[in-house]
């Protein structure tokens, strides 16, 4: 890790242990957005890490966005850092302008753009929209008549925002655009490797999410067990309670190792394989840690008082967004198929070496 990638967690690392406190998020989760949270991180420059300074940004590259995303998924931080963040870097990279007020996306759902003499008309309805009510902006994918892919950036004043949450009472909105009329420099046109490149980064935002939660979870998870005592002693030295939590320092130790590869390679590239790989990994582990953990704690764990629920609750939420272990295993089950003449090649991504050389 560089000396400032090692300072920027060291700061929202801080920020984030003073300000996400329970009660935050429980009074986040019954709808307070914690507008003193966002504001302390907006003025320290990390609402905007990834993004160039040259586009008002505060400079770093994807690996410094993730490396922020992990340590908001350890403080189970209810604000959209991930999604604003997101939305931006897709402005950027499309050449659209940049709003400095808080923005989210939608990377999943179809839109309709319809030429006008005096611009665009988009329609459409975008589900699950992560913050929609507290965002004032949201960046749509969609497409014309004619099939060609387009990104905007629309003002959610012009939409329509219904409530919805999820298992951790995180928003997750149903916005829908009902003849939303934008500019033609508003409007740009994009490839589907664009769109790919957007979905991935997404998919990995969830990735580094619960990559932080899981190490969270094992954090609470050993320290309840040396402090909770049955027949005279702590059950941390149960044999049984002790093989749990091997398996899930494993899974934790696992999963941090791929949030680390992530963290090293996305500056270079991270191929949709490995993206689809890294979130098997890590909802295989969100299911077994959180299971484990709330084994270990027994109905504490699920009480107001404990903040391990938390961080458990967001790990079954994150894990079903963009793309669930289920299908993105088929996914790559069809992808192999389809490399059955050159397999070791598509495993181990060496050019030159095919499956019958061996």
């Amino acid at each position: 890790m560089s000396e400032i990638r090692s300072m920027l967690e060291d700061t929202v690392s801080k920020v984030l242990k003073d300000l996400c406190t329970k009660e935050l998020i429980i009074a986040a989760e019954k709808g307070e957005f914690p507008a003193m949270l966002w504001k302390t991180l907006e003025e320290l420059g990390l609402t905007s890490v990834g993004i160039s300074e040259e586009r008002g940004g505060s400079g770093g590259d994807l690996g410094d966005f993730m490396t922020l995303v992990k340590t908001a998924g350890y403080y189970a931080a209810p604000v959209p850092l991930a999604e604003n963040i997101l939305s931006k870097i897709a402005l950027e990279k499309s050449g659209l302008p940049i709003s400095d007020q808080i923005s989210t996306f939608s990377f999943e759902n179809e839109i309709e753009f319809d030429k006008a003499d005096s611009g665009w008309v988009l329609s459409g309805k975008a589900k699950y929209v992560p913050w929609a009510r507290n965002a004032r902006t949201i960046t749509v994918l969609g497409k014309t008549f004619e099939n060609k892919r387009m990104i905007a950036n629309v003002s959610l004043e012009n939409c329509e925002a219904r409530h919805h949450e999820n298992l951790a009472g995180d928003p997750r909105d149903e916005v829908l655009l009902n003849q939303v009329r934008l500019n033609d420099h508003e409007v740009k046109a994009i490839d589907n490797g664009m769109i790919s490149e957007f979905i991935n980064l997404a998919a990995l935002t969830r990735v580094m999410l619960m990559a932080g939660a899981l190490e969270r979870t094992l954090e609470l998870s050993v320290t309840y067990t040396k402090e909770r005592t049955q027949f005279g002693r702590p059950i941390g030295k149960f044999q049984a309670v002790q093989q749990n939590l091997a398996v899930l320092a494993g899974e934790t130790t696992a999963s941090l190792a791929v949030a680390d590869f992530i963290i090293s390679n996305i500056d270079s590239t991270i191929s949709a394989e490995e993206a689809a790989m890294a979130k098997i990994q890590l909802g295989d582990a969100a299911e077994a840690g959180s299971r484990i953990a709330h084994q270990v704690h027994g109905a504490m764990g699920f009480t107001d008082e404990h903040p391990l629920h938390q961080s458990t609750r967001r790990l079954w939420s994150w894990r079903d967004e963009f793309g669930s272990e289920s299908m993105l295993a088929r996914q790559l089950g069809e992808r192999v198929l389809q490399q059955s003449q050159d397999l070791w090649g598509f495993i181990t991504k060496i050019p030159g070496i095919k499956a019958k050389n061996i």
